[in-house]
């Protein structure tokens, strides 16, 4: 019995290794991009009922799984508030580090806002280097100002 969101995804990653499948395979068949397609089977995104029907195929998946899929989740997907995975924590170091950075360099740029994370993708590659790969990340959000009442 499936009992929530969290089900689904264990279910997936589960079936992901012993299936051999890739998140790229996985985005090909959806028609997304493979970091969104990610998101959504790590239950962060809400899939329609054909892109729910087909990583129900490629997991193979109980109809009861496929139907969660189509529901919006609860968002947030990190256990704790400082997280305890060295490549997440990675994350929150940068963000502990360059956070206020970023932050005067956008306000500075764009004026009182924020960078959506709805109106938003995500583009993740190895970028090739003699002194080792690079992961290359870029993150593009739609500015929203705050707006005065």
């Amino acid at each position: 019995m499936i009992r929530n969101r969290d089900d689904v995804t264990q279910l997936i990653i589960a079936n992901k290794v012993s299936k051999g499948i890739t998140w790229a395979q996985v985005a090909a068949a959806v028609g997304q991009s493979k970091e969104w397609s990610t998101a959504a089977c790590l239950g962060q995104m809400t899939l329609t009922k054909p892109q729910a029907e087909t990583v129900g195929e490629l997991f193979g998946l109980p109809d009861e799984a496929v139907a969660w899929l189509q529901i919006v989740p609860y968002k947030g997907s990190l256990p704790s508030a400082v997280p305890s995975d060295p490549l997440i924590y990675r994350w929150y170091e940068v963000v502990s580090v360059y956070g206020t950075t970023i932050k005067e360099l956008i306000h500075e740029e764009f004026g009182d806002g924020i960078m959506s994370a709805i109106d938003f993708s995500l583009d993740i590659q190895r970028e090739q280097n003699p002194a080792g790969d690079r992961v290359n990340v870029v993150l593009s959000g739609k500015f929203l100002p705050y707006k005065a009442f």
